[in-house]
């Protein structure tokens, strides 16, 4: 006997729950797309002063004096960055930035990899070699890495001086290395606090010393936390101004205060398009690093909040 055809079945033979199917995908999506363009807005409004930095540092500085700053260049030129490089106005004498920026190499490159190094065997110790004080000399380390900068300033003006390193870059390589053991300490102790330790006690059995089991079996592990360690030192040296200004002389000053002097030089119409062009080459090293390393920056920094 033949039935009555149901709601369901005359509302799906006009196409009703069709259209009520792309309303309701159109209202799931809806959040996500308000959500991207709040994104997009806000990474616009991040990257602006980039822009108005790159694009005022390959234009003439009659542009930016006739009031031209947030356009692109009427006339491209990269002498401005040749002044910042090679021939302004730094101090006293026409050096540019290029001897600091030579400087700020030869202090960060030691000083990551020495802070790296001592934080990694300190991590080792502290959890894989426990002795009586280990949590103490741990809390003391880890007390280091909230001591403001200023506090720090005459203790250490006085200890660089007693070592004959004052005003050189390796008195600001050894600085930078002092403070920087309390961080790196910290980011490899939690990393290595989940490592098995029944692989290092099968080590100790098997004959392996202490520094055999180090760079054979934790060492290459590391590689995560080394990682995360290295960009947070890298980054925090470099950037550097207090350190660098209070422990250096003429000669041995890093890229940022020879940056500072480069604009606090310029007597009459300030240079804009030099300075901005200076400014770009000092956060060069830092937004290399984070382009090639950040990805791996992020894992490591999830593997040692997981294994912490």
């Amino acid at each position: 006997m033949a039935t009555a055809p149901t709601s369901e079945a005359i509302l799906a033979g006009t196409g009703a729950p069709a259209r009520s199917g792309g309303r309701s995908r159109l209202a799931a999506h809806l959040p996500r797309f308000v959500l991207y363009a709040v994104l997009t807005l806000f990474c616009l409004y991040y990257l602006l002063p980039l822009y108005v930095m790159l694009s005022n540092s390959l234009k003439p500085l009659s542009e930016i004096t006739a009031g031209g700053m947030m356009a692109l260049p009427g006339e491209w030129t990269t002498a401005p960055w040749s002044a910042a490089w090679s021939s302004a106005q730094v101090g006293v004498e026409a050096t540019g930035l290029r001897p600091y920026f030579v400087n700020s190499i030869l202090m960060v490159v030691p000083a990551v990899a020495l802070s790296t190094i001592a934080g990694a065997l300190n991590g080792y110790v502290l959890t894989k070699w426990r002795f009586r004080g280990a949590t103490l000399v741990f809390g003391l380390l880890l007390f280091g890495c909230f001591i403001p900068f200023q506090m720090v300033l005459i203790p250490m003006a006085r200890m660089l001086g007693l070592m004959g390193l004052a005003g050189s870059v390796p008195g600001l390589v050894f600085v930078h290395f002092v403070y920087g053991i309390g961080f790196s300490t910290l980011y490899f102790r939690n990393y290595y606090a989940a490592f098995p330790t029944e692989l290092v006690r099968a080590a100790q059995i098997d004959g392996a010393g202490f520094f055999r089991i180090f760079w054979r079996i934790l060492l290459p592990s590391s590689g995560p936390i080394a990682v995360v360690c290295i960009i947070w030192q890298f980054t925090n040296i470099w950037n550097d101004f207090l350190f660098g200004a209070s422990f250096s002389d003429f000669d041995s000053q890093p890229m940022t205060v020879a940056l500072n002097n480069l604009v606090q030089s310029s007597t009459g119409v300030k240079e804009y398009n030099v300075h901005f062009a200076g400014a770009i080459m000092a956060a060069l090293p830092t937004l290399f690093v984070y382009a090639v390393a950040g990805r791996f920056f992020v894992r490591g920094l999830m593997a040692g909040s997981v294994k912490g």
